[in-house]
């Protein structure tokens, strides 16, 4: 087994869980409750981990991970002018569209 993602955001977690799993990779996410004991618990032990199952399958998980983000640079609305990620279509500031 080793661990190839993990984050204090649960979905992200299992959204990558998802996406590997969908590519035929075996995977399991572990301590994925384990933020609600953040404070007992130092935060950096909180996080969520993808485990793939397989080491083997260590390498091809993390394409398919890097592969799912969006490509680009970050944007500016030229509404605003709010520097935005490239995973974004929409400002979050304004609500202007990324187009216009």
């Amino acid at each position: 087994m080793k661990r190839v993602f993990s984050s204090h955001d649960r979905l992200a977690v299992h959204h990558a869980r998802n996406l590997c799993a969908a590519e035929g990779i075996a995977c399991e996410v572990r301590n994925d409750l384990l933020a609600s004991a953040m404070g007992e618990l130092p935060p950096a032990e909180c996080l969520a981990e993808l485990w793939v199952l397989d080491a083997r399958d260590a390498e091809r998980a993390l394409r398919v991970l890097r592969g799912s983000r969006p490509a680009g640079p970050d944007w500016t609305c030229a509404r605003c002018g709010e520097v935005l990620g490239a995973q974004f279509a929409q400002c979050w500031k304004c609500g202007a569209d990324r187009g216009g």
